[in-house]
């Protein structure tokens, strides 16, 4: 049985006044029926790239998803897909939640609208059958009155609150595929902690595949299956999330995993911070892009970017160290962890 998402070499430019800025540089991945795919890296990595180019929403001009990028749903390539063939896919059969959902809701339209909205065009239904369907959903994401919530509009939710209505939306047709872009952001922790619980929760009831976009490695600790490590437009380790989480192999992941807060921490430590900056994308490094920044880089991480390196079936990292002549380096102990 085939893959239901595969993205092949992805690669994303956008043509700027100064250059051309190469965001996504050869990602690929896939992912499973029912699985919870992480997508890992700070600010600017490229993931929320990744994710709309997925949903083909890369505006053209000036951006520009290179020829040989392949991008499949149950093996049909959604780059070579008709407008028309774009609108039946998007919202029924790969769904996103956008990374703030302030600006993504429809400030004039009322919430139940919004939800309503998807389940016409693609389910065909009335508007009364596609508001009590609305009713539904808002129950589902755990919305309270949710038959007077129905009736409200966007800056009557609180920050919580609009993100399970976006959810609601993105859930209408029970699409195949979840992208989540950031869904956490700028909500408190508590509330943070219920989406995710929420988001898996869902999952388990509807079977939908979940592509994680974050920063934070510490939000897909107990919701994601498999964790990928983006840097500079690539895809620089992935495994599953034990194999991130207790056997990292690349610099890079173990500084994000060393950022992330500990609660079961003895000292007050001060939590690790990454020094520098990211490379240039409008001139990529021809090493290793963490080369710059890394405490462990030798002279041929600035010189060729290293092959990738298999350390099991699941989990494979791009990184000199793991080369049979490199010097032997102990991942470091995680901030807050016992000493």
């Amino acid at each position: 049985m085939g893959k239901l998402l595969e993205v092949k070499d992805l690669k994303v430019s956008f043509h700027t006044y100064a250059g051309e800025v190469q965001s996504v540089r050869g990602v690929s991945f896939d992912l499973d029926k029912g699985e919870t795919l992480a997508i890992v890296g700070e600010s600017g990595c490229g993931k929320t790239i990744t994710s709309k180019s997925i949903m083909r929403l890369i505006p053209t001009p000036p951006g520009e998803i290179k020829s040989d990028s392949q991008i499949l749903f149950e093996g049909k390539d959604i780059l070579k897909m008709s407008d028309k063939e774009l609108r039946d896919l998007r919202g029924e059969a790969i769904s996103m939640i956008f990374q703030d959902p302030m600006t993504s809701l429809n400030p004039t339209m009322k919430i139940g609208n919004q939800i309503a909205e998807s389940l016409i065009i693609h389910r065909g239904m009335n508007k009364k059958e596609a508001l009590e369907e609305a009713i539904k959903m808002l129950k589902l994401v755990n919305i309270p009155n949710a038959e007077k919530r129905v009736e409200q509009y966007p800056h009557e939710f609180s920050g919580g609150m609009r993100q399970r209505a976006m959810i609601a939306i993105a859930l209408a047709c029970n699409p195949k595929v979840l992208i989540a872009d950031e869904p956490t952001t700028a909500l408190d922790v508590t509330i943070q902690a219920q989406i995710m619980d929420l988001i898996k929760e869902l999952q388990n009831k509807l079977g939908t595949a979940v592509i994680l976009i974050t920063h934070d490695l510490g939000v897909v600790a107990s919701v994601a299956t498999r964790i990928q490590v983006m840097y500079a437009g690539k895809i620089i380790e992935r495994g599953t999330t034990d194999e991130i989480f207790c056997n990292a192999k690349h610099p890079y992941t173990w500084a994000l995993l060393q950022s992330v807060p500990r609660l079961d921490t003895k000292h007050k430590n001060k939590l690790y911070s990454i020094q520098g900056t990211p490379p240039d994308l409008l001139k990529p490094p021809v090493g290793c892009p963490f080369a710059s920044r890394c405490e462990y880089c030798m002279q041929i991480c600035k010189e060729e970017m290293p092959e990738v390196t298999k350390i099991s079936d699941t989990h494979s990292v791009q990184c000199w160290l793991q080369h049979p002549l490199a010097p032997k380096v102990e991942a470091p102990i995680v901030a807050g962890g016992a000493e």
